[in-house]
């Protein structure tokens, strides 16, 4: 099947509108390196077009009619938005389901210690990293410190100019041969992933300051570089050593999402997978006004670690969400809530491996994304004989390629590289559970799970737009 470049399908006007549309993605990106952080950019912006805190509804005991707009947040990490409809619910939902953890390092609860000089906070990696690819990086602490008082202080440390940033250290190309001769995986140990915060050490008084000559240095403390660092946490951030124990710190890299490229057609920045997916959700939901069918968006957390906790795809989060929903539009029973999640259809919002020529051996060209190649669908994903997998019905395949063709949106079908070389999930396996129709679809991206990954900005644009198209779709399963 011929392979059609998006950038050559767009007018003058397209242009200008991938354009501006990769600008508010950029910012949401800078803004949001944390699953907190795209939270508050997210409830801040659909807040403004109208959306409704769901605990405020129930409050009032609002009733909701179609057109109304409301949203649950669990935890501060994940996110649930829905549209009401004209149909009613049990004729189930067009979903949208993306999350936006992405992979990092993690401070642990008793990180701060002293060796040879330095300051380091202990990490545990979060997802599926390439550790090697984490040393020599200026790295920015994001997170929140819960004080025993209830106060939570707020961490973004290392974005700003002005800021001091963090790094893993690497050995000396003069001294590694050793290092050179281990497997890639071995080459960097996840207890080695320990990021620098210091090097000065902190002085005491040994004598009256009457009675110390100038020209006498004082001497310094035990364990006087953490001792340091101690002293600053505690004047800028009013905080104990011990409030470690209830804070939730991630390690990213430092600086802002940049434009890629001579033509400036892509993005490199930190975190697209997956929140490259989930802007242009969130984006879409709004777009939609008044659809015939409920509109739904979730945003999660924990998808990078199997979608499990509190705050994944398979807590019930969702679930206690969408019975309080049917509840006020006075729609809910046992039975018509179970019809709405089997009669629903869900578009698993996630990215796909882009082709990369460096590594074409890795790849199947004939079933593979291509950057600029528009949005992406796969119609499984999984491992080797699709273990784990969520493998969607040639009938909603079907379905869906007629709206999108009507819609004139650009898209793609992929695998996720060679059969036999690996693979990966999502969180579609999860929502196919209620026998609702569920197909992953979303953005290739270039050197996935990597500090700083790349997309088009074209590919971006076009998910958008057919997301927008699926959100308007009336057809019942």
């Amino acid at each position: 099947m011929e392979h059609k470049n998006t950038w050559l399908l767009y007018d003058e006007k397209q242009v200008k509108e991938a354009e501006k549309f990769a600008e508010g993605y950029k910012e949401f990106l800078d803004n949001g390196k944390t699953e907190r952080e795209c939270i508050d950019e997210i409830v801040t912006e659909i807040e403004r077009e109208g959306y409704v805190e769901l605990e405020a509804a129930i409050a009032e005991n609002r009733t909701l009619k179609a057109g109304d707009k409301v949203y649950h947040v669990h935890m501060n990490k994940s996110i649930a938005m829905f549209q009401i409809g004209r149909q009613p619910m049990e004729a189930g939902m067009n979903i949208l389901g993306a999350h936006i953890d992405s992979p990092r390092l993690d401070v642990k609860q008793n990180p701060l210690y002293e060796d040879g000089g330095f300051a380091y906070l202990d990490t545990h990696y979060y997802g599926g990293v390439k550790k090697y690819q984490w040393v020599t990086l200026p790295l920015a602490i994001h997170g929140v410190v819960v004080k025993k008082d209830g106060t939570t202080v707020e961490l973004n440390i290392g974005e700003d100019e002005d800021d001091p940033v963090f790094f893993v250290s690497d050995l000396l190309i003069h001294l590694a041969s050793e290092q050179l001769e281990k497997k890639a995986a071995k080459v960097i140990e996840g207890e080695a992933l320990d990021i620098i915060v210091g090097n000065r050490p902190i002085l005491i008084e040994t004598e009256k300051e009457d009675e110390k000559k100038e020209d006498e240095p004082g001497k310094a403390a035990k364990d006087a570089i953490t001792k340091g660092i101690l002293a600053i946490l505690k004047e800028q951030y009013d905080m104990e050593e011990e409030d470690f124990i209830s804070a939730e710190l991630e390690i990213v890299p430092a600086g802002k999402a940049r434009d890629a490229g001579f033509d400036r057609s892509m993005i490199l920045a930190y975190g697209h997978d997956d929140r490259v997916c989930a802007y242009p959700s969130m984006k879409a939901i709004l777009e939609v006004k008044e659809p015939e069918k409920t509109a739904c968006c979730i945003l999660v957390d924990k998808e990078e670690i199997g979608s499990v906790g509190a705050t994944g795809m398979q807590s019930k989060f969702f679930e206690n969400a969408l019975v309080e929903v049917m509840n006020l539009a006075g729609q809910y029973s046992e039975l018509a809530y179970r019809r709405c999640l089997s009669n629903s259809c869900m578009l698993s919002s996630d990215v796909s491996s882009a082709y990369d020529p460096t590594y074409a051996s890795s790849f199947d060209k004939k079933n593979v994304a291509f950057l600029g190649g528009g949005m992406v669908f796969n119609k499984f994903t999984g491992a080797r004989g699709k273990s784990g997998s969520n493998d969607a019905n040639a009938e909603y395949l079907a379905y869906l390629r007629s709206i999108l063709d009507e819609a004139k949106v650009n898209f793609q079908t992929a695998e996720l590289g060679k059969v036999d070389l690996g693979g990966g999930g999502t969180i579609a396996y999860i929502l196919a559970l209620y026998g609702m129709n569920v197909i992953d679809s979303g953005v290739p991206v270039l050197n996935m799970h990597a500090p700083w990954e790349a997309i088009s900005k074209a590919d971006l644009y076009e998910a958008m737009r057919g997301y927008v198209a699926f959100l308007q779709g009336e057809k019942n399963f």
